[in-house]
């Protein structure tokens, strides 16, 4: 048995299909994945991310730590409720996780870190702390939870629930609010607009049944992958880990140089000084087939991998993320159970906001029917 969320019975009860996930019993769907990934393009759906860790970061030297631990620089953070997305790296540039970071008061910061690597994050940020001598106090909320509400109508489901619909609604891309014993944060990892909710576990339950009650449908983690990856979103443990740099996974965009000293600062200067080995790409299958994390790409400047794959049910055609040589062109070819097939490479994302971004030469774009 693993760990379970306080929705596990919940879940159970709506009729999901229970699976491991990281150590934890996680819902991959309630019946169709295909479904529930098309709920979130067209209305509504909610997502229980309740094992991912919350850690929250308070005390005088809170911003002096995160902006020595993260890629991303805190200090960009001036309003109280404003987020951003970062990595924390090993000295030699390695990504050790992804998260966002939540400016809460000068003093006290909220992270949110994945939930297979929520543990070893947590041991790091208590290990660099320490070495540093910051004045600093990590609390890692085990006592809440959190629900994923996305899709074109998401924000207004979620609004219609709370006593503050305006301010709410007012909310910018990338900040929260605390309303109704909630931290409501306009984020995701969908490629729709939408809430991540923070909720006390005890509080789980009732606001995942008001949801459901407003029409939200419930989703699973299949779902969610095959959302993230038509929104070009990485997911850690695949298309990013230790080995691998922000400037070879495409979030170069993440790291703020500036005059400051942070973990892995000097690995990626010099990485960015002559140039990465490797880059990564969107793929997309020009024939019949299924794209896997692990199946080799032939490429003219040498083999690559693809890192993420799936059948887009928006595009319907198979889609990857892919760590290439960087003198990668537009086209490659990926061996499938012995068979050679032609992949073209874009620029991901391929679906955000419902419209369809990326398509083979001649194909139309446009929004989803």
């Amino acid at each position: 048995m693993g760990k379970r969320t306080a929705l596990y019975e919940a879940h159970k009860t709506a009729g999901a299909r229970i699976v491991d996930f990281g150590g934890w019993d996680m819902p991959l769907h309630y019946g169709s994945q295909i479904e529930e990934h098309h709920s979130v393009r067209r209305e509504a759906g909610v997502f229980d991310v309740s094992h991912m860790r919350v850690v929250d970061i308070d005390g005088t030297d809170a911003q002096a730590a995160l902006r020595y631990i993260l890629a991303n620089d805190v200090a960009k953070l001036a309003q109280p409720g404003r987020a951003l997305y970062s990595c924390m790296l090993r000295p030699d540039g390695g990504i050790l996780d992804d998260l966002i970071v939540y400016f809460r008061a000068p003093d006290q910061y909220r992270l949110v870190v994945n939930a297979g690597t929520a543990d070893k994050d947590v041991a790091w940020l208590e290990q660099q702390l320490a070495a540093a001598g910051l004045a600093v106090g990590l609390k890692p909320r085990v006592d809440l939870g959190m629900l994923a509400v996305q899709g074109p109508a998401a924000r207004d489901r979620v609004a219609d629930l709370l006593s503050d619909r305006s301010m709410v609604l007012a909310l910018r891309p990338f900040s929260g609010c605390d309303v109704d014993d909630l931290f409501v944060a306009r984020t995701g990892y969908t490629g729709e607009d939408g809430f991540e909710i923070v909720v006390s576990a005890n509080g789980a339950v009732a606001l995942w049944s008001r949801l459901l009650a407003a029409g939200v449908a419930p989703c699973g983690l299949g779902a969610r992958d095959t959302l993230r990856l038509e929104a070009g979103m990485n997911l850690y443990g695949s298309d990013m880990d230790e080995t691998v740099s922000p400037f070879e996974c495409g979030l170069a965009w993440t790291v703020a140089f500036g005059e400051r000293d942070f973990i892995g600062r000097d690995a990626l200067l010099r990485q960015r000084e002559r140039g990465p080995d490797r880059k990564q790409v969107g793929l997309i299958l020009t024939g019949r087939g299924v794209l896997r994390g692990g199946q080799r790409l032939r490429t003219p400047a040498g083999d690559g991998v693809v890192t993420s794959g799936t059948f887009s049910p928006t595009m319907k055609r198979a889609i990857g993320l892919a760590r290439v040589p960087v003198a990668t062109g537009d086209a490659c070819e990926v061996e499938i159970r012995d068979k050679v097939l032609d992949v073209r490479c874009v620029a991901p994302p391929f679906v955000r906001n419902g419209r369809i971004l990326a398509a083979l030469s001649g194909e139309p774009q446009g929004a989803q029917q």
